[in-house]
């Protein structure tokens, strides 16, 4: 991979205005590479730009840092050597020619995200599971809420996390992290990855980590699957997860990844299930059929207001089997963004948010300290971290 201290030329593109402190801090390190910045402004989606990068600009660049932003075709970037992405995933990239028709290295920001897409997901979780909307919306009318029998029959049958399982459906630097927390809250965590890891070593993270995060040598997961037939995916659902956690890659492979017969078999514990990977990994008529079945059936056995406060739920499963998923946090949808008229926004006990999980302070920097990782290891001949394999599509 080498690069020594030959000239280098960094050429930025991003939405954001120029991060001079990030840039003073790679040419401290770093004198020999020369920066050039390109801010480029987003249209409606974080995929497409408002206007076009003038392809001149990416001539003589050796190294790129970009979210979406790539040469036209790979004569217009004679010089390239490496390409970073300030994204976890390249899908939205992987039509390009850049991609296709080349084998510049590609790295991607994967690592960055785990703490606060973990803090989401666990806020969504606990939203839900702790009737946060009954609080909120008691507090709005200035109510108590003593006298509301129904709602404070379900806060005193809520179930909090202790012993209740959560399954990863792609134990990466997300996942990991949100395996952590989960753990810490008393629940058992299963993983499920498309490659067995069956030896320590084979288990550890050897992507970018945030200091203090995440699970670096694989120990949290008390069962690990693995495959990549739908036998093997279903094998993994049936182990009696209370909440599933979907942080794989958009593929081929996992689109539509999850659909009616999956979430059946979710039904058997009536799984809340949390998407902070791509919308289209799941089949969303699906997912709203499923939380409609469980919220009809749930609505019918409360025909008496009252009923709340003497009706738990672990006792209501044990009378009668319940159809479908009990809830759904979905950071990503398809498509993006969901037209108003969707009716995924009316599912039943469905959280909606606009792909902003992964967003706050630290994401600019975290995206930089990757690829500044790896520019050491290019210098030294070292392996990159976090670099991408077109074959496997992530």
């Amino acid at each position: 991979m080498g690069g020594g201290s030959k000239p280098e030329h960094l050429l930025v593109i991003l939405p954001f205005d120029a991060p001079t402190a990030i840039f003073d801090r790679i040419r401290r390190n770093h004198p020999h590479i020369k920066i050039t910045f390109h801010q480029l402004r987003f249209a409606e989606t974080p995929w497409k730009a408002r206007s076009q990068v003038p392809t001149e600009i990416f001539h003589d660049a050796t190294l790129l840092l970009t979210l979406s932003a790539l040469p036209p075709s790979p004569k217009d970037c004679p010089k390239l050597e490496l390409i970073h992405f300030t994204s976890a995933g390249t899908n939205h990239i992987a039509n390009s020619p850049i991609y296709t028709d080349t084998t510049i290295p590609l790295t991607t920001s994967s690592g960055i995200h785990g703490p606060q897409i973990a803090e989401w997901v666990l806020m969504t979780m606990l939203t839900s599971s702790h009737h946060y909307s009954i609080l909120h919306n008691w507090q709005n009318s200035h109510f108590w809420g003593n006298e509301d029998k129904r709602s404070l029959g379900l806060l005193r049958n809520l179930h909090d996390k202790v012993g209740q399982r959560l399954g990863v459906l792609g134990y990466g630097s997300i996942g990991r992290q949100v395996g952590n927390v989960a753990k810490a809250m008393g629940m058992d965590v299963i993983a499920y990855t498309a490659r067995p890891r069956t030896t320590p070593e084979s288990k550890h993270d050897n992507g970018f980590i945030v200091p203090g995060t995440g699970d670096p040598k694989g120990e949290i997961p008390s069962v690990w699957y693995s495959g990549t037939s739908k036998e093997d995916l279903h094998h993994f659902l049936a182990q009696d997860i209370d909440h599933l956690l979907i942080s794989v890659p958009l593929t081929k492979q996992t689109t539509h990844l999850l659909g009616e017969e999956e979430f059946q078999i979710l039904s058997k514990r009536n799984a809340f299930i949390s998407n902070i990977s791509r919308g289209s990994i799941i089949s969303q008529p699906a997912l709203i059929a499923a939380l409609k079945a469980y919220d009809s059936h749930t609505t019918s056995l409360h025909t008496d207001k009252d009923s709340f406060a003497v009706a738990p739920e672990a006792d209501l499963k044990a009378a009668t089997s319940i159809p479908g998923l009990r809830g759904a946090a979905l950071d990503v949808t398809d498509p993006e963004p969901l037209p108003k008229d969707d009716p995924l926004w009316d599912a039943p006990n469905c959280i909606i948010t606009p792909h902003i999980s992964g967003l706050g302070s630290a994401y600019v920097d975290r995206c930089f300290q990757v690829l500044e990782v790896n520019l050491e290891r290019r210098e030294k001949g070292e392996k990159l971290i976090n670099l991408v394999d077109r074959g496997r599509g992530y």
